[in-house]
């Protein structure tokens, strides 16, 4: 079922100019009309050259459910061109901090930058030259360890009163949740200083987080405790050198898909050091927690992922979890490289599928066809996942996604909001409801950039009823680049 959202020219103009506090004047409605006519995808690629002081959001429509109160922070490249030299990929932008606060029925933005070496290098010599996953460290730069090309810009996630701003290949950065003050590198043990911490972590249900740092075919399994304190730090090996973005686990294993995009050679640029190679299928290592060295290894047919959700076991023993799998890696290799520099063509599309893995017997992927990225569930609930969030329907002629989408795996049918064209929607989180227990009764929240309008909206859906659209809509008075991810703080 899928619902589309269209606001009319008229609405457009009338939101903007109640933005800036100015009556719709013939002279305003030809201005701003001029504005929605020129506007296309390239704006959720521009530059953002400032932090955003806290403003207020003007609500467009609906009303904010009763319990709903908390942030939603997110985390995303935003700064990618400098007069001498600019970033060649989408992932080497730097890092910056939006925060959503959603209180007493409104909502508000502030947005903080990374305060990274990297960053502040790149200032310095007004260019790009600490190069990053997707371009070449440029003359001057001084890279001494993987933080000097940190920057800080995939995700986010809070421990007790601190954010912890996440990069793949570095270490997190700690950021104030009011300010969104950068207050510096966290080092979770002094010998163990700049080694990564991936950018999706894992969490137990008292709060105990799982990461992995991963270096070539070398690995640290971080253990990390609800505070932030360091429990232990296990060096594996791993197969081979396989990309790895994410990883899942269950009560018992940690699970960790290795597919065949390898690191090869000495190339301090990762995406010129990884290599394409179907032939070598996709496996699945799985550690089990209570001793990291038993281990099992699963084989599955060649495909390419970057998001899994949380993982269960039945009674007889099958791990099972979702992941969003393409075909090959084309987005990432050629496609975030276009944006760059203003052009697109269609890339494989990721499908929402099912992997299980028997106790006994060769593991299986089957895709529900369904287009979803950024796959997010009820982490309350343990056991199988009935619902998963997800953003869909790409398009052909722009990148990434105009719709959100809640696929129902008791009926196996993706319910759908469609926001239409003029729309990029970004990563949508679920949020309970207060004193409920029941799975996915709460709250879907997220961004999307309106590219007519040129302004950043907040939206906010019944969790169960995504095709009834929003129940509330918030927008800026200004574009934020798109972001990866982020994470919701119940005030």
């Amino acid at each position: 079922m899928t619902s589309h959202f269209q606001p009319s020219r008229r609405n457009v103009m009338a939101g903007a100019a109640g933005l800036i506090g100015l009556s719709l004047t013939p002279e305003l409605a030809a201005a701003e009309a001029g504005i929605a006519m020129a506007a296309d995808w390239k704006v959720a690629f521009a530059d953002l050259e400032t932090d955003l002081a806290p403003r207020a959001m003007q609500r467009l429509r609906g009303k904010a459910p009763e319990g709903l109160s908390g942030t939603l922070y997110r985390n995303g490249g935003a700064k990618f061109r400098r007069p001498k030299g600019n970033a060649n990929h989408w992932f080497d932008g730097d890092g910056l901090i939006r925060a959503f606060q959603v209180r007493d029925g409104g909502a508000s933005l502030a947005a903080r930058f990374v305060d990274t070496p990297k960053r502040r290098a790149d200032i310095a010599a007004d260019a790009v030259i600490s190069g990053g996953f997707g371009t070449q460290a440029g003359p001057g730069a001084h890279i001494a360890s993987p933080d000097d090309v940190n920057a800080a810009n995939i995700s986010i996630i809070r421990r007790g009163d601190k954010l912890w701003a996440l990069w793949e290949a570095g270490s997190p950065f700690e950021i104030d949740p009011k300010t969104l003050e950068t207050k510096g590198i966290v080092t979770l043990r002094d010998d163990l200083a700049h080694v990564p911490f991936l950018a999706h972590p894992r969490f137990e249900p008292d709060g105990r987080i799982w990461s992995l740092g991963q270096v070539g075919d070398k690995a640290v399994v971080w253990q990390v405790a609800p505070g932030g304190e360091l429990q232990a730090a296990t060096p594996i090996m791993l197969p081979r050198a396989s990309y790895i973005h994410d990883f899942t686990l269950t009560d018992r294993h940690l699970i960790i898909v290795l597919q065949p995009w390898v690191y090869e050679g000495s190339s301090l640029v990762p995406l010129t050091a990884l290599k394409w190679k179907p032939e070598l299928g996709t496996q699945v290592l799985i550690l089990d927690k209570a001793d990291l060295s038993v281990r099992r290894m699963v084989e599955l047919p060649t495909f390419f992922a970057f998001h899994m959700t949380s993982a269960w076991e039945t009674p007889g023993g099958d791990i099972r979890f979702e992941i969003c799998a393409s075909p090959e890696p084309d987005f990432v290799i050629r496609a975030a490289v276009d944006v760059m520099s203003g052009t697109y063509a269609p890339a494989s599309e990721p499908r929402l599928s099912l992997i299980t893995i028997p106790a006994h017997g060769p593991a299986r992927i089957e895709s529900t066809g369904a287009t979803a990225e950024f796959p997010r569930t009820d982490g309350r609930v343990a056991g199988p996942n009935r619902f998963t969030l997800h953003a869909t329907t790409q398009t052909k002629a722009r990148p990434l996604f105009q719709g959100v989408g809640v696929y129902d795996w008791t009926t196996n049918k993706d319910t759908v909001f469609d926001f239409g064209p003029d729309h990029f929607v970004e990563e949508m989180v679920f949020t309970p409801r207060p004193g409920s227990t029941e799975a996915f009764d709460g709250w879907i929240i997220g961004p999307t950039i309106n590219l007519r309008a040129a302004r950043t909206e907040l939206h906010v859906f019944d969790a169960r009823h995504v095709s009834d659209g929003p129940i509330v809509s918030w927008a800026a008075d200004v574009a934020v680049p798109a972001g990866l991810h982020g994470m919701f703080w119940r005030a």
